[in-house]
């Protein structure tokens, strides 16, 4: 490519950083033309070390410069929505972390400014473009389980996160949740229509007490008439759990832990493996790069963003009700 695609990085925390390097290191038709965050000095080193010159203490920078293409937003959540409007009505094409906002009537302005906008927007579901479930979606869509009858995801922590981080994050359904509806809506190919939420404290007090759940079971009905169950632990004492399984008529697909190897020692004692990977970082690191790599086919060859703006409204709607459904003991139906 003759011009470089030109992008900056709103919000340089774990998250930041991994999409910088990322770019940085895998994306040469990329520049990262600057970074922003309210820590600016904090961040000057590792910009520095990753040939990133600007690096700024007010996003607005990024947004108001003409060169940038595209915007990569990695700050806090309640930041997602403001800056998703001001970069839409700058011309910017977007990429947004998960959740896009807690409240609908955000994220509906968030859609209504990317559609007069014309951008491409694409939300950070990073779990779409794991190769294991990459594989059964495929393997769905190609008819391969025939009609799809279960859907199953288990989603399991290594280790609760703190009391301070529960406050402020939405809880369980709008942070962990989030991700595992998203993935039925990924996996079947189909809406959600119906959640009924069991959820309760076993792991840690404090969580309790901070006004959420740790653990939870929750049913799914969907719109092709499928019915599904996710459930959910903050601490798995083994380590980060996180599997599919697709049921159908013509039978099934399924994913199971990535371990660090695929050994089993058999001896007359037990048999062995490897606990599975310890946590996101290591579990899904490959699908960041990835879910970026679609972000940028899209703006330059004019396709849609595989995971929409769109998609990013649907799974907040679904914890929403789940919410309302743990706190009124029944099920809830999603209105369209």
């Amino acid at each position: 490519m003759e011009k470089k695609l030109k992008v900056g990085i709103i919000g340089a925390g774990r998250i930041g950083k991994i999409h910088a390097e990322n770019i940085v290191k895998k994306f040469g038709y990329v520049e990262v033309k600057a970074i922003a965050d309210v820590y600016a000095d904090k961040i000057k080193d590792f910009a520095q070390s990753l040939g990133i010159k600007n690096v700024y203490d007010n996003y607005k920078k990024i947004i108001d410069d003409p060169e940038i293409d595209a915007v990569i937003i990695c700050s806090s959540t309640n930041t997602h929505s403001q800056i998703s409007i001001e970069a839409a009505n700058a011309g910017k094409h977007i990429f947004c972390e998960k959740p896009i906002d807690y409240d609908v009537e955000r994220i509906n302005a968030v859609l209504e400014a990317v559609k007069r906008a014309g951008i491409k927007y694409q939300v950070g579901f990073n779990r779409r473009f794991d190769h294991n479930f990459k594989k059964v979606r495929e393997l769905v869509k190609d008819g391969k389980v025939g009609d799809v009858q279960i859907v199953k995801v288990t989603s399991r922590d290594p280790a609760p996160p703190p009391a301070e981080y529960v406050k402020v994050s939405g809880g369980m359904f709008l942070d962990m949740t989030i991700h595992d509806f998203d993935m039925v809506r990924y996996l079947t190919g189909s809406e959600v229509v119906e959640v009924y939420a069991n959820a309760t404290v076993l792991v840690d007090p404090a969580i309790g007490e901070a006004g959420d759940v740790d653990t939870a079971l929750i049913s799914l009905k969907f719109k092709n008439g499928a019915i599904g169950v996710i459930d959910n632990s903050r601490r798995a004492a083994y380590g980060y759990d996180q599997r599919v399984e697709v049921f159908g008529s013509k039978g099934k697909a399924e994913a199971m832990n990535d371990t660090p190897t695929t050994v089993v020692l058999s001896t007359e004692d037990a048999v062995t493996s490897d606990k599975p990977k310890y946590f996101f970082l290591e579990r899904y690191m490959d699908s960041f790069a990835d879910e970026m790599k679609e972000f940028f086919d899209a703006i330059l060859n004019d396709t849609p963003t595989p995971v929409s703006a769109i998609d990013g409204l649907k799974p907040v709607l679904i914890g929403l009700a789940a919410k309302k459904s743990f706190e009124e003991g029944k099920p809830v139906v999603l209105v369209e």
